[in-house]
């Protein structure tokens, strides 16, 4: 585990979680809402690092740089995207995200070519009238994984699902709320399955 400062406009810091030989792969781990206490120390984040570094795929977790109405925090996933990217580009870069960074993730893979697959975890279709997942999902031709929970009505994540389950993409249905509780090691052994099947080992 080691401390990164993420190249950009904006202060930008992450955590990178290495697997103990070379990683097959890099994830970038997008928090939550960071004015709801959002972070890259958020337990789901932390348990789909651990669960990819068993897998031998690295992990970056990052915080947002100052609140800027998704516009900037979408820039950031953009940019942490980049440095996994230069890091090391010959691998294989995928992004995964929780709520508000579910959605990010989407957002910014739609107009990335660094982006080799994304999973998003309780996604919500629309941050701004210009910042909306489920259109981002029609502009993605890689690997996608929408997981979400039942009885989540935190967010609106019905029309990601509709949208994501009418284009093919993987979809999983979880018998919880928006938080998870009980299942963030179950959920994070998906995710790292999900990754290794697309990114460790691509068809």
């Amino acid at each position: 585990m080691s401390d990164v400062l993420v190249p950009g406009a904006r202060d930008v810091r992450g955590t990178l979680d290495e697997p103990e030989g070379d990683p097959s792969a890099i994830v970038v781990a997008c928090p939550p809402h960071p004015q709801q206490r959002g972070s890259r120390s958020d337990p789901r984040l932390v348990a789909v690092g651990e669960a990819l570094r068993e897998v031998g795929i690295a992990c970056l977790r990052f915080d947002y740089g100052a609140w800027d109405e998704g516009y900037g925090e979408r820039a950031d996933v953009r940019n942490a995207v980049r440095w996994a990217r230069d890091r090391d580009d010959t691998l294989p870069v995928g992004v995964f995200g929780y709520s508000f960074g579910a959605s990010l993730a989407l957002l910014a893979a739609a107009d990335s070519e660094a982006v080799d697959a994304v999973a998003a975890l309780a996604p919500t279709a629309r941050l701004a009238a210009d910042l909306d997942a489920v259109d981002a999902l029609d502009d993605l031709a890689v690997p996608v994984c929408v997981l979400y929970g039942e009885r989540d009505a935190t967010v609106d994540w019905e029309p990601v699902v509709d949208r994501a389950s009418a284009r093919g993409d993987e979809v999983t249905a979880l018998s919880g709320d928006h938080f998870f509780v009980g299942k963030h090691d179950a959920i994070a052994d998906d995710v790292a399955a999900f990754f290794e099947r697309t990114l460790s080992d691509p068809a």
